[in-house]
């Protein structure tokens, strides 16, 4: 039995440390797949809660046939996508686009000099900006596949789709991909 399985079952037995344990591990994970899908940062943190609170509700439910990680992608994922389904159009004055603003410090820190690294970070916010901007439906499996590195497998069974239907997924999401950093 993995630590996560274990700290699960004793989180689901009523451990509040365990349960604990599993946020404090989990988190930042399932944060950085709420602010890709949603784009928005404050959206990412309500997501990340609603996935907590849920999570907690369905310890006794987990039947352990996949990862406890590839349960949490799941329960995190479906939140986010409710997020999207609830969203009314909005334009945000205060943070035009937290996405690119994280994940370009992140991936700007690995080039080094300074023209380099802005370089990159340009090369990132493109590439993210324009994942933000496929349809829901290409943007999560590439989101979890590539930008998350999760298997073929995994992602299948977070989305709860077949590998044949994923690859079929992610085909078009990578095409989408190429023709919306072209335009640009």
């Amino acid at each position: 039995m993995s630590d996560d399985a274990e700290l699960l079952a004793r989180a689901a037995g009523g451990d509040h440390t365990a349960f604990g344990a599993l946020v404090r591990e989990h988190t930042p994970r399932m944060y950085r797949v709420a602010l890709r899908i949603t784009g928005s940062a404050a959206e990412a943190e309500d997501v990340v809660q609603e996935a907590w609170l849920a999570a907690w509700r369905s310890l006794a439910g987990f039947r352990q046939e996949s990862a406890v990680s590839t349960w949490l992608y799941r329960v995190v994922t479906n939140s986010a996508l409710a997020v999207l389904r609830r969203r009314r159009p909005t334009v945000s004055l205060d943070d035009p686009d937290p996405q690119s603003t994280v994940d370009s410090a992140l991936f700007a820190a690995a080039v080094p000099g300074p023209e380099g690294r802005f370089v990159r970070a340009e090369e990132v916010d493109a590439v993210l900006r324009a994942v933000g901007r496929l349809e829901v439906s290409q943007r999560v499996p590439l989101v979890l596949r590539e930008l998350e590195g999760l298997s073929y497998e995994e992602v299948a069974d977070v989305l709860d789709v077949n590998v044949g239907a994923l690859r079929s997924r992610l085909h078009r999401a990578r095409v989408a991909l190429l023709a919306e950093l072209r335009e640009r």
